[in-house]
C-alpha cells in the first residue's frame, strides 16, 4: 500500500520567502505542527492508502485530465485559518489568479478519480497552502494576532505547468514526500 496524493508544488523561488514567513508565525509560540517549507503544496486530491498496483491507474487518469488543461497562473495571498482566525485549527496561505482554470481542473480530476473508486470531497474546494496544524490551545491568541498582523506576501505570480503525484510516508518527525510522477499540463 502507498499513501498517495496529487498536488501542485510551489516553485523553488518562493520557498525562501515561505521559510521567512513561517519563522514569523513560529514566534507566536503557538502549539502548531508546522509544515517544512519544502513540503508546502496545494493538494488537489488526497487518496489515502492505495494498493501499489492502483498507482499507475491514478497517474493515467490524472494525465488524461492534465493533457487537456492549459497551464495557468496562481499567486500566493495572505494567511488565514480554518475554521476561522479566532479558533485556528489549520493555518494556511490563500491563492488567487486564474481560479476558474484551477476550479475546472479540480472538478475534472474529481470526476475521473470517482470512476476509479475515490469519492469526491464532501466539502467545497478552498484552494490553499497548509502551513501548519494547531495541536492545542496553547499560544492560540498569539497565533491569531500574528495571522492578523502578517502582511500578505508580495511574491510574483507563478505558472502552474504540472501536477505531482506524491507518496507520503508518515513518521513521528512528520511526513516525507517522494515524487512518484510529474504530470505536465496541456500536452494534447
Amino acid at each position: 500500500m502507498i499513501r498517495a496524493f496529487l498536488a501542485i508544488d510551489l516553485p523553488e523561488n518562493l520557498k525562501p520567502g515561505l521559510a521567512l514567513l513561517l519563522q514569523e508565525l513560529k514566534k507566536s509560540g503557538a502549539d502548531v505542527k508546522w509544515v517544512p517549507p519544502g513540503n508546502v503544496h496545494l493538494t488537489l486530491k488526497f487518496f489515502g492508502n492505495v494498493p501499489d498496483a492502483d498507482v499507475e491507474a491514478l497517474a493515467q487518469a490524472a494525465q488524461e485530465v492534465a493533457a487537456a488543461q492549459a497551464p495557468f497562473q496562481l499567486k500566493v495571498t495572505g494567511a488565514g485559518a480554518f475554521p476561522n482566525l479566532n479558533a485556528p485549527r489549520v493555518v494556511w496561505l490563500g491563492l488567487e489568479g486564474e481560479m476558474a482554470a484551477l476550479g475546472q481542473l479540480f472538478r475534472r480530476l474529481e470526476k475521473v478519480f470517482e470512476k476509479l473508486g475515490f469519492p469526491p470531497e464532501d466539502r467545497a474546494f478552498h484552494p490553499h497552502l497548509t502551513l501548519g496544524r494547531v495541536k492545542s490551545p496553547q499560544g492560540r491568541f498569539g497565533l491569531t494576532r500574528a495571522l492578523k498582523e502578517l502582511p500578505a506576501p508580495d511574491w510574483p505570480a507563478f505558472q502552474v505547468k504540472e501536477l505531482i503525484l506524491y507518496r507520503s510516508v508518515l513518521s513521528p518527525h512528520g511526513s516525507t514526500y517522494t515524487l512518484l510522477q510529474v504530470i505536465p499540463l496541456g500536452k494534447l
